[in-house]
């Protein structure tokens, strides 16, 4: 390895997630009560034979979809031709509107529809969130025509796309709540809204998966995928099994012509029933904190460096100081597998969990904790949940937060540097994060193939703390194995990438 003035190494990268959840103040509206909800545990049948026909089921369920009817106020500044005249500007100034001379206001409204699903006699209705956003008016229509009512907004969640609206109504028809946890790939399902405006409309189709995550349409996901069409105006609307009870809220759909194309995404029932009782006693919706950065995803690689048995839960990159997590005595590199007795696959279902639990609720962990050359530990620990503002959701936690080969050139391709004061105000690292600097990668090298770039902060190579470059250069001199890992900061948080130790280097 050539030795320069900047100290010359090679490394490798994965990607960083920080880990976080929503808060709101629940001082309020805590004597709410809750409604009473028609809720039925049971699965449904699923013997073999044929139905011909689900009409019974649709006069069960169709009376408690609802039409949604949204407006908005869009206000519109043209200009006028005479407001350049200083005679014009002088006389009339601006308006009682805040105009300007030379601008003309004008207002028009902007209509939206969707559908709603009537979940209690008193008149509670949930729905999607982009039905109901930015309304400055909202009207419920019944399935039964001729009724309609202005409906005030409870509460909307975003992160999860469910809003709850209420009408001043009694005796309505509210439908049954089964539980989504029951579900199975294969149930036959029917979707039922109002699509493009053309009436009340009843679509079947099957479940096609479960617990779709990732997908970028909200923050939380655990989507039920359907092929029952789904259209424009569907949104709201509900999804019920073959025996008309509610499951899920339709959401989303895949899309490349605007119209069905058999994939739909709907929330199910029980996480847009934990959202609406929040939202109905609290007003916002409030989730539980852990405070934990997190991996992306556990890879091959990730999984044979730490000796974990296979790439299953979620492996923590970073531990804010002083939260629920720290407290309770979790590290960097623990790897959790199971939360309050849910396996937990991967980052975003633990993400998902930890949502769903309020704050202030006692939980139980259990992880593998890897131990360095062995097998890893299980471990179980009891967290307190804390609660994360909003603030802290939008920003991140920035701030807060065996097989033997010698390879002296392990890390060949990387500049690392020290950090002086200038650099780390630059950064904005923390004064807590010590390391070495990355001042450049060769393209080339394995450990830009790894995802290590200019900037980047080397915390630990093989779970050995670096202090500065020199800790840098003598770790990668003595690395052995096929791979190389490491812990990085990046951009306010941590992430551990590992670099393939076994291919050529690339020369000098």
């Amino acid at each position: 390895m050539k030795t320069t003035p900047k100290k010359v190494l090679s490394l490798a990268a994965a990607a960083l997630m920080g880990f976080c959840a929503v808060q709101s103040n629940s001082a309020a509206r805590e004597n709410l009560p809750l409604p009473k909800f028609n809720l039925a545990a049971s699965p449904i049948s699923r013997d073999s034979r044929g139905v011909s026909s689900f009409a019974m089921v649709i006069r069960k369920a169709a009376p408690s979809v609802v039409n949604i009817y949204s407006t908005r106020i869009i206000q519109h500044r043209q200009r006028n031709p005479l407001g350049d005249d200083p005679m014009f500007r002088f006389f009339f100034g601006p308006d009682s509107e805040g105009t300007q001379p030379g601008q003309r206001s004008r207002r028009h409204k902007e209509q939206g529809l969707g559908s709603g699903v009537i979940v209690s006699s008193d008149g509670y209705v949930l729905t999607a969130n982009h039905v109901v956003d930015g309304a400055d008016e909202v009207k419920v229509g019944l399935a039964s025509g001729g009724k309609e009512f202005t409906a005030k907004v409870v509460g909307t969640d975003k992160a999860t796309d469910v809003a709850v609206l209420k009408i001043d109504a009694k005796d309505l028809p509210a439908i049954v709540i089964a539980d989504s946890e029951k579900l199975e790939v294969g149930d036959v399902v029917l979707a039922i809204g109002n699509p493009f405006g053309v009436g009340q409309t009843v679509t079947s189709g099957i479940i096609s998966a479960l617990g779709r995550k990732s997908l970028g349409i909200n923050r939380y996901e655990n989507f039920i995928q359907t092929d029952a069409a789904i259209n424009p105006g569907n949104s709201g609307g509900a999804l019920v099994d073959s025996e008309g009870r509610l499951v899920g809220i339709n959401t989303a759909i895949f899309s490349r012509s605007g119209g069905n194309e058999g994939i739909g995404f709907v929330v199910p029932v029980n996480l847009a029933r934990s959202v609406m009782e929040r939202l109905i006693k609290y007003g916002k919706v409030t989730r539980g904190y852990l405070g934990v950065s997190l991996q992306p995803e556990i890879t091959s690689d990730l999984a044979a460096a730490f000796n974990l048995p296979d790439q299953e839960g979620a492996m923590i990159t970073q531990v804010v100081a002083d939260g629920p997590a720290s407290k309770a005595g979790f590290k960097s590199g623990d790897v959790i597998r199971e939360l309050d007795g849910h396996k937990v696959a991967d980052r975003a279902q633990l993400q998902l969990l930890i949502s769903q639990t309020p704050p202030d609720t006692q939980v139980q962990v259990l992880l593998l904790r890897p131990q360095k050359g062995g097998k890893p530990i299980e471990r179980t620990l009891t967290v307190t949940l804390g609660t994360l503002d909003e603030d802290l959701l939008a920003g991140g936690a920035r701030g807060k937060e065996s097989e033997k080969e010698s390879n002296p050139d392990a890390l060949d391709g990387v500049e690392v540097g020290d950090i002086d004061a200038p650099t780390r105000r630059q950064l904005e690292l923390p004064a807590g994060v010590r390391g070495a600097l990355v001042t450049n990668v060769q393209p080339e090298s394995n450990s830009a193939e790894a995802g290590l770039r200019q900037g980047d902060v080397i915390l630990e190579l093989n779970q050995q703390p670096v202090r500065n470059a020199d800790d840098a250069v003598e770790f990668s001199k003595s690395a052995t194995g096929k791979r190389v890992l490491l812990k990085i900061w990046r951009e306010g948080g941590t992430l551990f990438l590992t670099v393939d130790n076994s291919k050529p280097k690339p020369k000098p």
